[in-house]
């Protein structure tokens, strides 16, 4: 096993990220932890779109982007700390039930 094999990835939960997540989450990163995302993911997921992410990236930083600031590890609102993973729809906040308008019937 190599030594960037033993190092955790530098985005927790990275495989589980949706894409639009990973798109943000990895601006504060440097090159060198871009580069091992996109390596990682081409040997496991290869999800296109996080590919294109990451090499766009590695494209900016190439090109004299530097990273921005903020905690890649920080909060993260695409999951919700406190939700329980229902719905919040239940009988009692339903709507009314009502006859569909139909054509030539309107109500007055």
């Amino acid at each position: 096993m190599s030594a960037s094999q033993d190092k955790p990835l530098p985005l927790p939960d990275f495989d589980q990220l949706p894409a639009g997540a990973v798109e943000h989450r990895i601006r504060p990163l440097a090159r060198e932890d871009v580069q091992r995302l996109l390596d990682h993911e081409r040997a496991h997921a290869n999800r296109t779109q996080v590919v294109h992410f990451l090499t766009a990236r590695l494209d900016e930083l190439a090109a004299g982007a530097e990273p921005t600031g903020g905690d890649p590890q920080g909060e993260r609102p695409e999951r919700s700390e406190g939700a329980s993973g229902r719905s919040p729809a239940a009988p009692d906040t339903a709507a009314e039930p009502t006859e569909p308008l139909r054509h030539g019937r309107h109500r007055f």
